[in-house]
């Protein structure tokens, strides 16, 4: 073990002087003064929880080793005796803590204690005993972190009382014990965070107050592009232009990681983010000074909630929401209500992860689960692998959920020790879960509590209270893919033949293309490699296993391994055009084992797009068509001349399980995650400053300041409404972040690529957007850059521009936006139901920002782009029940005013507004400020203002 440097002595008195300032957080609608007694009580536990925050911060950058749950506070006292007594003066000044009575010891099996805890059965309160898992964390947070200042003694009540509360969609603080970054959302944020920096710098301010005080990882994923497939040096040819495309943006990461204390940047090459986070990175307890309390995460990706499947309580948020809770802000939320979906009986034969999931995506979403948290409970769960969980609550954003959360049991322990975890962790993690009743037991005839000193018989579980009710008997799912448009749009395998014939014949939608009868059976012939071939309607182009909804399963990955295995040894293969760049004139399709299959996702030519599991991926490959019955029809010839079926290469549960036995061992995982600290060859090779302010390359082309704070004062901005704005866009339902936020490759005739051209960049090197997020001007060049936007004020066009009004041009939309931002104008966007849905990407928000909208009218929003707009200081407001842009006869063309109040305390979430327009109309609209926290956001202009001017004054 490496001794702590004496710049950790430092790091203590800085986190210890930075939640102290933290009391002036709420500020503006806490009332509470500098001087007050109870104000200085919470100095009293903000000031304890500077010790927490050091010990929280389980870093080998700080040369502390988190993986063991019980050497940090030995590690720090053999330091340095200066923090020893500071740490029992903080100790001392601890003891106001609202709960103190609760506070527990556990006791290990062998004498001694893991450390202390606060109890949630002391409380003595038999609602806690019906509360879901899912919400009894909530309630541990609220009663760790009381000190009636950020989070009080009411909020715990309210949680306790969830079964009543949670109807009257009360407001929440949550503070998270640890935030999750990808580079793609990461870079963004540590861009934001130096600026941040530069803000407090020019307003007068120390700039170290910026600086996370919660564990933050950002894990590197993102980046690769698979240049060189089917060779054996592949995955090291695509790292090494992996890094030549993307050095830049890999040294200002790791300059965060040095700059900013308590980050840990995984370097490229590690694993995918959420995979790196389930085996890895997941604590399920945390135990940090002797104090133990359940993990829990918000990442800046929205499939942090595979997380869920571990028993880790993680969802997604905005960026800029993420970048708030590292900076010590408490999150709102509106405490959920909680669907309990009971899972009995087992999956057949044959039957994978992925048709379980599509099927319950499919249940959910008809169910109507947006804003709630879904507990999963029943026998069913000891049938399923903690993978197989994984890849249900991995999909939580694709059926609307906040979370899919299963609670901890034995088959998440075992998994524990699975993926390197040691004896004595997991056995802390199970002693204190069920000393605190957030473990399930399957078995309730295991009576004895294994960290007890004596026989203790447990008690049977009682039934928890949920929300409403739902269930499924696993025997009853069958194999199926999603598509051709959405993921919850399953069609079972057996159908799959005559549901795309369907599809062909119907009205152009999401379950149609409209091709007339005399066209499908249209053949396109082309050369490839010198040899004949053609495509027809339905051919399959690309077939790609990816995305963390499966690539941590080891079961479905193996099995596409096995379908793979039997099909060459039969004698088949793969079309060689599939996964080349085409430009067919035919619907052409993809098939892909991701989550997401929206147009445009995958590749921006290919019309029809279906999520499969990895094996039926390889099956569809081989085929070379979704036009197939794979009970009827070969799905190709073998290499004896005879014809081989699916039945032929599809392995049996009993092959997989055995596969999955003799390969994925302890070993595995150890040896691969050991890698993380000691990075690769790259990754060492690049040298950064020292300096904790970012020095700003005016000629960089990927990392750009951006304009957020350039005219900040220390007078907020106050409410504002909107006055005579033109409409930018006009939307139907289903406009996807993916249609908003810049992403892919940079077309070579966008604003964007103009951009890059005028400073020299040549096409070959544009890289991609994503790559590209730490530029707000090329970000807000491509946003709204989808070819395959729908704007109703083209008339049926589709394609990334719009009129501009004034003068009915026909511009990309970042040219109409810079003439009327250039005319002194603002805009606004209407839109349909469910606009923002997809990932969680903040530049869907920043971007529009940027553009100069000022509102969104919309049916519906997705939860998370809801608060991004908040956060960006974009109004959002929804239309009345039953009325949309359509039915109240507005075209786009008009000009709106909003009628807002002007003082923020006139203000109310969930309020209603009027709107007008210039030519007489005039609606109601509910503005969609669902907290005060969010009002105050409002109010500053943002959520970054609104924290930057909140350290300033303390």
């Amino acid at each position: 073990m490496m001794a702590v440097s004496s710049s950790a002595s430092s790091s203590l008195f800085r986190a210890a002087s930075s939640y102290s300032r933290t009391r002036f957080f709420h500020s503006s609608f806490r009332n509470l003064s500098p001087s007050s007694p109870s104000l200085l009580n919470h100095q009293r536990s903000l000031a304890s929880a500077a010790v927490r925050s050091f010990h929280c911060s389980p870093r080998w950058s700080h040369r502390l080793d988190w993986r063991s749950p019980f050497s940090l506070r030995a590690q720090i006292r053999a330091v340095n005796p200066v923090i020893e007594r500071l740490e029992r003066k903080f100790s001392t000044l601890a003891a106001e803590h609202p709960f103190k009575a609760v506070l527990t010891s556990l006791p290990k099996p062998g004498g001694g204690e893991f450390g202390k805890f606060y109890s949630l059965p002391a409380l003595n309160d038999p609602r806690i005993d019906k509360l879901p898992y899912s919400i009894r964390i909530l309630l541990e947070s609220a009663v760790r972190n009381c000190d009636n200042f950020q989070v009080k003694k009411e909020d715990v009540e309210k949680i306790i009382d969830w079964q009543n509360t949670s109807p009257k969609q009360v407001e929440i603080p949550f503070k998270p014990a640890r935030v999750l970054l990808q580079d793609f959302t990461g870079v963004p944020a540590v861009v934001d965070l130096a600026c941040m920096r530069d803000a407090m710098h020019k307003l007068g301010s120390d700039t170290n107050k910026i600086n996370p005080l919660v564990p933050v990882d950002l894990v590197i994923d993102h980046s690769v592009q698979v240049d060189v497939t089917r060779s054996e040096n592949a995955v090291q040819a695509n790292m090494e232009l992996e890094f030549q495309r993307n050095k830049e943006r890999f040294s200002f990461l790791k300059w965060g990681s040095s700059a900013f204390h308590n980050m840990l940047v995984v370097p490229p090459g590690s694993g995918i983010v959420h995979q790196v986070n389930l085996e890895y990175l997941g604590r399920v307890v945390f135990n940090t000074n002797g104090m133990l309390y359940p993990d829990s995460v918000v990442g800046t990706d929205s499939h942090t909630t595979m997380i869920d499947g571990l028993g880790v309580a993680g969802w997604g948020v905005g960026g800029i929401e993420a970048e708030a809770a590292m900076l010590g802000q408490p999150m709102s939320m509106v405490l959920p209500g909680v669907v309990g979906f009971k899972l009995s009986g087992k999956l057949r034969n044959g039957v994978t992860a992925t048709d379980l999931v599509l099927t319950v995506t499919q249940i959910l979403r008809k169910h109507g689960v947006v804003g709630k948290f879904v507990e999963f409970y029943g026998d069913g769960l000891s049938e399923l692998s903690l993978a197989d969980r994984a890849t249900i609550a991995n999909m939580s954003p694709e059926y609307g959920a906040t979370m899919g959360f299963f609670p901890v049991d034995h088959v998440t322990l075992q998994y524990l020790k699975l993926t390197g975890r040691s004896d004595e962790t997991v056995e802390m993690i199970e002693s204190y879960l069920r000393a605190n009743k957030i473990f399930v037991d399957h078995n309730e005839a295991r009576t004895f509590l294994p960290f007890s000193f004596y026989l203790s018989f447990t008690l049977p579980q009682q039934e928890r209270v949920y929300t409403s009710y739902l269930e499924l008997n696993l025997a009853e799912v069958e194999p199926c893919i999603s598509g051709p448009k959405r993921p919850h749009d399953r069609v079972p395998l057996r159908e799959m033949k005559s549901d795309w014939n369907s599809c062909l014949n119907n009205k152009a939608g999401f379950k149609g293309f409209a091709v007339p009868k005399e066209a499908q059976d249209k053949v396109a012939k082309f050369s490839f490699h010198g040899q004949p071939a053609e495509l027809r309607h339905g051919s399959v182009v690309i077939a790609a296993i990816t995305s963390c909804t499966n690539t941590s399963n080891p079961s479905v990955m193996l099995g596409a391994g096995l379908v793979a295995k039997k099909a060459c040894e039969l004698g088949l293969q793969v079309k060689p055009w599939i996964k080349t760049s085409l430009a067919p004139d035919i619907v052409a399709s993809a098939v892909l084992s991701g989550n997401r299959n929206f147009e445009g996702r995958v590749h921006a030519l290919t019309r029809a797009n279906y999520l499969a599991s990895p094996p039926l991926v390889v099956a569809y490959a081989l085929a070379g068509t979704v036009d197939i019955d794979f009970d009827k029809e070969p799905i190709g010839t073998g290499k004896d001349g005879k014809s081989v079926y699916f039945k032929d290469i599809w392995p049996s549960t009993e092959e997989i399980a055995e596969a999955v036995q003799s390969s994925v061992l302890p070993e595995m995982f150890k040896s691969t995650y050991e890698a993380i600290t000691k990075g690769n060859p790259m990754w060492s090779q690049l040298s950064v400053p020292s300096s904790t302010m970012y020095s700003w390359d005016p000629n960089s082309t990927y990392i750009h300041e951006p304009p957020y704070f350039k005219n900040m004062t220390m007078e907020p901005p106050g409410a504002h409404g909107v006055k005579d704005a033109y409409c930018l866009l006009n939307f139907g339902d289903s406009i996807t972040t993916d249609h908003i936020s810049p992403a892919g490759s940079i077309h070579k005739d966008s604003p964007a690529a103009k951009f890059l051209l005028d400073r020299g960049v040549e096409r070959k090197d544009f890289n991609s957007y994503g790559s590209r997020r730490g530029n707000d001007e090329v970000m807000a060049r491509g946003t709204f850059a989808n070819i395959r936007l729908v704007n109703k004020l083209l008339n049926g066009e589709v394609g990334p521009k719009t009129v501009h009004v004034p003068t009915g041009e026909k511009l990309y939309v970042f040219d109409a936006a810079m003439r009327y931002k250039d005319a002194g104008y603002d805009t606004i966007v209407l839109a349909g139901a469910e606009y923002g849905s997809g990932s969680s990407r903040d530049w869907a928000a920043k971007g529009p920002m940027l553009l100069g909208v000022k509102a969104v009218i919309a049916k519906s929003f997705e939860r998370i782009h809801r608060s991004n707009l908040v956060g960006m200081g974009i109004i959002p407001l929804c239309f009345k029940s039953g009325e949309d842009a359509d039915t109240l006869g507005l075209t786009g063309h008009e000009r709106y005013t909003i009628d807002l109040p002007s003082k923020i305390t006139d203000i109310r979430p969930g309020q209603d507004v009027t709107v007008t327009t210039d030519n007489g109309k005039s609606f109601t609209c509910t503005v969609r400020f669902d907290t005060e926290v969010e009002l105050a956001y409002f109010n500053n202009g943002g959520i970054l203002p609104y924290v930057i001017r909140n350290l300033i004054k303390q």
